[in-house]
């Protein structure tokens, strides 16, 4: 779990802070003793984040916990998150997140669970509301995923293939509930979980604005529907050592959902889908930056998925792949992603640090279903430290594509 997602990429214009909502932990003053001190880093800097220098510009006594989240069950640490913005897909927008990172345990091996939410308006009328859960049970014994999302969204779609063009766009106008469970179980001693997960993807009020070149679009030659449905039971297998999913480092994680969509179940038709990501997080030297690479295919065989269910760029559960490019920008029966991302400390007390990236992507031709064309982006960002307690981060980054493509990406926590 991690961040503000999934997110329409936008452009900050306003950030609303409040000092007792916006990002702290649950700790009641009455608990808090004398004995309370700093949280430090492994250097031994006091570290700091947006609410500490709210309360030191307003005089107020710093909110300290000892050494880091506190691992009393049921406690909560939580980041709010309250902008507006720009972006391409939705003009002038406005969108409230929040974040939460608890324990389910008091037992030292628990991992941190965590719970993303938000809600956003925009320009275009648009209504983006995900719930996405990573829950943790005692002993990390089961492993509890969760990806709930509604959207009202009119967007744009540029076809199928590596080929298309930016030049004439098609609008397409829905409503879309995504929601997918899954159960895993810790499976020997290693940090390895296999389980079930039931998937709908759900798509009513579907029409389509005439072309700008009166040609029929790629939509309506796949096959334009008013509904699309696709229903199906997965098998998933998760190998997780990150301990904080918000902020990994040091870490490696992969996850293989392999889902059949079944007619029976309710799908438009049958066919297959295999999702693999991994990302690996590394550690240079003795030092807290982290080299972070991400690997993500999407792939569909064995019938045909319905159009909007068709792999596409930044419609990956945190709506996080190809920053430099719009959602949408490229889809086809496969895709194949890969990313690199240093990020780096400014400041000692982590309040400020910064990332470099470079993603590339690739989708293949519609019909022959064929990859031949690569779609490069890179880019660069901010990290300011909303809640040093779970280490969440605001991610602010702006990257560039291909023919002009370019934009500011945000995220409640690390993109990936």
């Amino acid at each position: 779990m991690k961040r503000l997602t999934p997110k329409f990429k936008l452009c900050v214009f306003l950030l609303l802070l409040s000092a007792n909502i916006f990002a702290q932990s649950n700790i009641s003053k009455k608990k808090r003793s004398s004995k309370d001190t700093l949280l430090l880093s492994k250097n031994g800097n006091a570290q700091r984040d947006i609410v500490d220098v709210y309360r030191s510009i307003f005089k107020k006594k710093p909110l300290v916990e000892k050494g880091g989240p506190s691992k009393k069950s049921g406690k909560l640490h939580y980041a709010f998150l309250f902008a507006g913005g720009y972006s391409l897909v939705t003009r002038l927008a406005a969108v409230v997140a929040a974040n939460g990172a608890f324990y389910t345990d008091n037992e030292e091996s628990t991992k941190l669970s965590a719970v993303n939410t938000s809600i956003s308006y925009t320009q275009n009328n648009q209504i983006i509301f995900p719930i996405l859960t990573n829950i943790w049970t005692r002993k990390n014994k089961f492993n509890l995923l969760g990806d709930w999302r509604f959207y009202k969204y009119p967007e744009y779609t540029y076809g199928l293939g590596g080929h298309t063009s930016t030049k004439n766009p098609d609008q397409l106008n829905y409503s879309n509930l995504i929601f997918r469970e899954a159960v895993l179980k810790h499976i020997g001693a290693s940090p390895f979980y296999a389980g079930l997960a039931y998937n709908l993807d759900y798509h009513w009020n579907i029409s389509e604005v005439e072309s700008l070149d009166g040609e029929p679009s790629d939509f309506q030659k796949y096959g334009l529907n008013k509904k699309s449905v696709s229903s199906g039971i997965s098998l998933n297998a998760l190998y997780d050592t990150r301990k904080n999913s918000i902020n990994p480092s040091k870490a490696t994680y992969g996850n293989i959902t392999f889902c059949p969509n079944f007619v029976f179940l309710g799908s438009d038709h049958n066919y297959r889908s295999l999702v693999i990501d991994f990302r690996k997080y590394i550690k240079p030297g003795k030092s807290n930056n982290v080299l972070a690479l991400w690997s993500y295919s999407w792939l569909t065989f064995n019938g045909n998925a319905p159009y909007l269910d068709l792999p596409s760029t930044g419609w990956d559960v945190y709506s996080n792949t190809g920053r430099g490019y719009i959602q949408s920008r490229f889809r086809g029966k496969n895709l194949l992603y890969l990313e690199a991302e240093y990020r780096f400390g400014i400041t000692r007390n982590g309040l400020l640090g910064g990332v470099v990236f470079t993603n590339a992507q690739s989708v293949t031709d519609w019909p022959d279903n064929k990859f031949r064309v690569v779609h490069p982006a890179f880019g660069t960002g901010i990290r300011l430290k909303i809640n040093k307690l779970s280490n969440t981060n605001l991610s602010v980054d702006y990257a560039f594509g291909l023919d002009g493509s370019r934009g500011i990406f945000i995220n409640l926590g690390e993109v990936f």
